[in-house]
């Protein structure tokens, strides 16, 4: 379980491309928390820690796997050397409660259809999945790359969204141009509000 407040960007520094996926990622993130087998948010999909390494005086970095069914659904096959990367460790007991509870389980891939300065932030637009739109409402939650966000409005499948300065300078959503698309996950709540109305009708 995550919270989709992002305590790092990450830099991936190589991929293994034979068969599934070998990914490491450089960080700023204390790996001495963290063991073989944890579970990271890497711009909101939750990917298993195969190796790491804690370098004296040098940047840490983690090893991840990701299957060909990953790589179908989410963001990450179109990865390179250097990309940018929203990291979030698992939440841990006794840890506060920020953002909103986000599964790392990622929907889709939404686009973003524009970019705005709205004073200091920056105000954007996104195309969600038709199948996924109805489970989006104003003021409900979204994770986009694992950053929890609150919507603004909605409008068919284009949902806004608000960028405060310190997200935008503290998550890879600043690198975002206009047609790129960012990994989605749907609030959790919406998901199964949405089931029960589907039982009972």
């Amino acid at each position: 379980m995550f919270t989709g407040l992002i305590q790092d960007v990450g830099r991936v520094r190589s991929i293994e491309k034979d068969g599934d996926w070998r990914i490491v990622i450089e960080t700023g993130l204390d790996l001495s928390r963290e063991k073989i087998g944890a579970s990271m948010a890497c711009s909101g999909c939750c990917l298993t820690v195969v190796d790491l390494s804690v370098e004296e005086g040098g940047e840490d970095w983690f090893t991840v796997e990701v299957s060909a069914e990953s790589l179908s659904k989410t963001g990450i096959s179109e990865w390179t050397d250097g990309t940018r990367v929203n990291l979030e460790p698992s939440l841990r007991l006794g840890d506060e409660m920020g953002g909103h509870i986000v599964s790392g389980h990622v929907d889709g891939l939404a686009t973003l259809v524009s970019v705005r300065l709205d004073g200091d932030s920056h105000r954007l637009k996104i195309q969600a999945p038709e199948a996924l739109a109805r489970f989006i409402a104003p003021k409900g939650s979204v994770a986009l790359d694992g950053v929890s966000l609150t919507v603004n409005e909605v409008e068919a499948n284009v949902f806004g969204v608000n960028i405060i300065p310190h997200t935008w300078d503290h998550t890879n959503l600043s690198d975002k141009q206009v047609g790129d698309t960012l990994n989605i996950e749907i609030d959790m709540l919406a998901r199964y509000v949405a089931r029960m109305l589907e039982v009972v009708v």
